[in-house]
């Protein structure tokens, strides 16, 4: 690569790198996980970087890099998981609704596909089009569509479900109160 393609990628990275970031969090749970992606995805986006002819569209490949590397790594640890009965409970560092609020939906994001989150991500928090999601995923407008019809579904019962199994250890923490009151 030329030292003017270089300086042209390294500019680009210091340039970008907070959006990508976010668009790589927002792909996997895990903010480490999320950094790995990134730099996965830069690394091979600077091997191609010659290759991208309108630079425009750097980001719509770099996205594109790390939804594929996302899935690869998805595969390779899908034999790794172990189902059970429960998802684990969310950890909230930050004791504030919006972080409780975003915790949540990263947790219930754990439910979808990986092909129904990316389309989740790229639609709700990208606020890309249809067109430009289909593009960026290599899907017709149709599908993505479609998915997201039932990403969104799947995280309103997934919703609703947890909704109602926090009432219902609500209910039973008053009736714990109440016989203790009684004894």
């Amino acid at each position: 690569m030329a030292h003017g393609e270089v300086l042209e990628f390294e500019e680009y990275v210091r340039t970008r790198q907070d959006a990508l970031l976010r668009s790589a969090r927002r792909l996997v749970p895990d903010p480490v996980d999320a950094q790995d992606l990134l730099q996965t995805a830069l690394a091979r986006t600077y091997r191609r970087w010659e290759g991208i002819a309108d630079k425009s569209l750097a980001d719509a490949y770099l996205r594109r890099v790390m939804i594929n590397t996302r899935t690869e790594w998805w595969r390779a640890r899908r034999l790794e998981e172990v189902p059970t009965e429960q998802l684990p409970d969310a950890s909230v560092e930050d004791g504030t609704e919006q972080h409780a609020d975003r915790a949540l939906l990263m947790d219930i994001l754990k439910v979808l596909a990986p092909k129904q989150r990316s389309v989740v991500v790229l639609r709700h928090w990208e606020q890309m089009s249809t067109e430009e999601t289909a593009a960026a995923l290599g899907m017709s407008a149709g599908t993505v569509k479609s998915t997201l019809h039932r990403a969104l579904a799947r995280l309103r019962q997934e919703l609703e479900s947890r909704d109602i199994d926090a009432r219902a250890l609500v209910r039973g923490e008053q009736e714990m109160g109440r016989e203790r009151c009684a004894a």
